[in-house]
């Protein structure tokens, strides 16, 4: 997968999460690490949550919203915070892209 191709996966990810559920949650990438046919993407999340439903169901949401994307992702590590009143998480991600999509072939070569 092109570096181009992912990064363009992630911003409209994380762009689309921040969208429609920043108001309780705000996603922030820390590194992406190119594997050739996917990527791991390290992503914080803070806020208030909803603290009546899992939190870690805020980070997985992040892996949905890639796969409604038409791209494999999944949660493979969950960090939890160390004290009680910090509200970040990490959720660590594989993420694959299946098709170049509307980036066309000349913009997959970059």
């Amino acid at each position: 997968m092109s570096k181009y191709v992912l990064r363009r996966i992630i911003e409209e990810a994380l762009d689309f999460y921040n969208r429609t559920r920043g108001v309780e949650s705000k996603a922030r990438v820390v590194n992406i690490k190119d594997e050739g046919e996917g990527a791991t993407v390290v992503v914080e999340f803070s806020g208030t949550f909803c603290h009546t439903c899992g939190v870690r169901d805020w980070v997985e949401d992040f892996a949905y919203v890639i796969r409604s994307m038409g791209h494999e992702a999944e949660l493979v590590e969950y960090v939890e915070p160390e004290g009680e009143e910090d509200f970040k998480r990490v959720g660590v991600f594989r993420v694959k892209a299946l098709r170049g999509g509307e980036y066309g072939e000349e913009e997959q070569a970059r």
